[in-house]
């Protein structure tokens, strides 16, 4: 599902659009229990016919607190301003294992 993401901290943050299945169901009530979740950015340029693909594969968990939030939205020289972020529930994945590839269509 497409959503809205950046690098922050050495993990990658995103906000789910609504009425997906991260909202609730990430949320086990076991405490220290994680979900293990993959990531995957691509992109395509038709002119040159080349692109790339990276997976990133890790623990994904709710931004909770107004803290964490704050240290995200707030975060300098971000280029793309994320007004939605503040008010929208936030995910956090922390990286284990990233890979990726480039690929050209002959």
């Amino acid at each position: 599902m497409p959503v809205v993401y950046k690098l922050h901290e050495e993990s990658i943050v995103f906000h789910p659009l609504e009425g997906t299945f991260t909202e609730e169901d990430l949320r086990t009530g076991i405490a220290h229990a994680e979900y293990r979740v993959a990531f995957e950015i691509d992109q395509i340029d038709p002119d040159t016919r080349g692109g790339w693909a990276v997976v990133v594969v890790g623990s994904a968990h709710h931004v909770d607190t107004e803290a964490e939030r704050a240290s995200i939205v707030n975060a300098g020289g971000d280029p793309f301003p994320w007004p939605e972020a503040k008010t929208a529930p936030l995910m956090r994945i922390q990286p284990i294992r990233i890979r990726g590839r480039r690929s050209y269509l002959p």
